[in-house]
C-alpha cells in the first residue's frame, strides 16, 4: 500500500504534464480553426463589400447611361417633328401671303370702288372708267386653293408602352448574387519550369462553354490572361523555381458574352528547376515527310538525351533506385495525323527507325494509342490535337544487378497523361541504360511540337 501511495504522486503528476501538453494541443488546434474561422469571416465580408460596390457602380452606370440613351432618342424624334414641321408648314405659309396680298388688294379696290360712286356727276364718269380699268385687270374670280384638314400632315407621338413592360422584364432579370463562383481550382501540379493548373465545375446548373486561367506572381500587382478555351487544365510555362505564384480561372456560360466570377485564387509554386542541358522551350517544325523534331536535328533518327534523368546510380546497390523524370509535349499545330506518328522516349538510340514503336521504347500516337516496346496496349488516351499536352512521369520501380536473378533488368513506372486522362504501366527494359533519351516523328509536315 504505501509503495502505491508513493508512486502515486508521481504517476499524478506524469498524468498533470500530459493533460498540459493535450491542452496545449487542443489550444493550438483551436487557435488554428479559430483563425481560420476568422479568414472565413474575413472573405465573406470583404467579398460582399466588394459585391455592394460592384453593383452600386454598375447600376449608377447603367442609369447614367439609360438616362443619356433615352435623352438622345429623345432629340432625335423632337429633330424628327421639326422636320416635318417646317417642310410640310412653308407651302401654308406662302399660301397665306397670297391670301392675304389678295385681302388687301380687294380691300384697296372696295375702298376706289365706293369713292368713284360716290363722287360728283363731272368727275364721276373719269373716277368710274379707272376703277373699271384697274377693276378689269384684276383677277377677282381667281381664288388660291386651300387644303383640306384631312391633306395636311397631323402629328402625332407613337409610344409602345409595352417596351416599359420589356425593360422591366429585363432589369428584374438583369443581374444576379452568386454565393460562390461556378468553377474553381482543383489542383496545382508542379513540373520542372511550369505548373499544371486543373479545375472543375461547382455548379452542376452552370454550363461552360469556355474557360479563362489568369496567373499572377504573388509580387504583382495584375494578373494576367494564358488560357482561353473548352480545356480544364493547363499547363503554364516560364515558372520560375520556388516562387510562389498566383492561380484563378472564370468560366463564360453556353451562348453568353459575360463572363462568370473569379474563383477563389489559389497558390502554388515548382520547385523543380527547368531543364538546362538544352533551351528546351523551342518551338521545332516538321517541314518534311519522316522528319524527327528534336533540339539538335543531324540525321533522320537522332534523339536527345535527357541529361536531367542520369541512370547510372541505379547500378549501385548502396544507391537509392527512387530516381524519377518528367517532361511534356505541347502539341502547338497539327498536320495530318498517321498511325505510325510517335511522341515519346527510348532508352537507347537506334538507326534505321522512323518511329518510336519500337523495342525499348514507349510513345503515343497521335490517335491516341500507347505503345510500349512495340506492342500496342489496350488502353488508349485521346487524339492528339492543336493544343494538347501530353506528359511523362517515369519512375524507378526495382532494379537487377549483374548478380540478381533477374539479370541486369530494369523496370520503371510509367504515367503517360493527356487531355484528363492517364495510362499507368510498367516498362521493363532489358538492361540498365546510362540516358533515357526523347523524341518525336511525324509521317506529315505542319506539326509543331513545344517540349517543356
Amino acid at each position: 500500500m504505501r509503495g502505491t501511495m508513493e508512486l502515486e504522486p508521481e504517476v499524478l503528476l506524469q498524468e498533470a504534464r500530459e493533460n498540459v501538453e493535450a491542452a496545449q494541443s487542443y489550444r493550438r488546434e483551436l487557435g488554428q480553426r479559430l483563425q481560420g474561422l476568422q479568414e472565413a469571416q474575413r472573405q465573406i465580408k470583404e467579398s460582399a463589400s466588394q459585391t455592394r460596390d460592384v453593383l452600386k457602380q454598375h447600376f449608377s452606370d447603367l442609369k447614367g447611361t439609360l438616362g443619356k440613351l433615352l435623352d438622345e432618342r429623345l432629340m432625335t424624334l423632337l429633330q424628327e417633328v421639326d422636320t416635318i414641321e417646317q417642310e410640310t408648314i412653308k407651302p401654308l405659309d406662302d399660301c397665306q401671303k397670297l391670301i392675304e396680298h389678295g385681302v388687301n388688294t380687294a380691300d384697296d379696290l372696295v375702298r376706289e370702288g365706293e369713292i368713284a360712286i360716290l363722287g360728283g356727276t363731272e368727275e364721276q364718269h373719269d373716277k368710274l372708267w379707272n376703277f373699271t380699268q384697274k377693276a378689269s385687270h384684276i383677277q377677282l374670280d381667281s381664288l388660291p386653293e386651300v387644303p383640306l384638314l384631312v391633306d395636311v400632315p397631323c402629328l402625332s407621338a407613337q409610344l409602345d408602352d409595352s417596351v416599359l413592360n420589356i425593360v422591366k422584364d429585363h432589369i428584374f432579370k438583369h443581374g444576379t448574387v452568386a454565393s460562390r463562383p461556378p468553377v474553381q481550382i482543383e489542383e496545382l501540379i508542379e513540373k520542372p519550369g511550369g505548373i499544371i493548373v486543373r479545375w472543375c465545375k461547382v455548379d452542376d446548373d452552370f454550363t461552360a462553354q469556355d474557360y479563362r486561367l489568369q496567373f499572377r506572381k504573388c509580387t504583382a500587382n495584375h494578373f494576367e490572361d494564358v488560357y482561353v478555351g473548352s480545356e480544364t487544365e493547363f499547363i503554364v510555362l516560364h515558372i520560375d523555381p520556388n516562387v510562389d505564384y498566383q492561380f484563378r480561372v472564370c468560366a463564360r456560360g453556353d451562348g453568353r458574352q459575360e463572363w462568370s466570377p473569379w474563383s477563389i485564387p489559389q497558390t502554388g509554386h515548382s520547385t523543380l528547376v527547368p531543364h538546362d542541358s538544352y533551351d528546351l522551350f523551342i518551338y521545332y517544325t516538321v517541314v518534311s515527310c519522316h522528319g524527327l523534331v528534336y533540339p539538335r536535328i543531324q540525321e533522320h533518327c537522332l534523339l536527345c538525351p535527357l541529361a536531367f534523368c542520369c541512370w547510372e546510380p541505379w547500378q549501385e546497390r548502396t544507391r537509392s533506385p527512387m530516381l524519377a523524370c518528367a517532361y511534356g509535349y505541347k502539341v502547338e499545330t497539327v498536320g495530318q495525323p498517321d498511325r505510325r506518328d510517335s511522341i515519346g522516349v527510348c532508352a537507347e538510340k537506334q538507326n534505321g527507325y522512323d518511329s518510336l514503336q519500337r523495342d525499348q521504347a514507349v510513345c503515343i500516337s497521335t490517335n491516341g494509342a500507347v505503345f510500349v516496346n512495340g506492342k500496342e496496349m489496350t488502353n488508349q488516351l485521346p487524339a492528339v490535337t492543336s493544343g494538347s499536352t501530353v506528359t511523362f512521369d517515369i519512375e524507378a520501380v526495382t532494379l537487377g544487378t549483374a548478380n540478381s536473378s533477374e539479370g541486369r533488368n530494369v523496370k520503371l513506372r510509367v504515367t503517360i497523361s493527356s487531355s484528363n486522362r492517364e495510362v499507368v504501366f510498367d516498362w521493363l527494359l532489358d538492361h540498365s541504360c546510362g540516358s533515357l533519351y526523347f523524341g518525336c516523328s511525324f509521317f506529315y509536315p505542319g506539326w509543331k511540337v513545344l517540349v517543356f
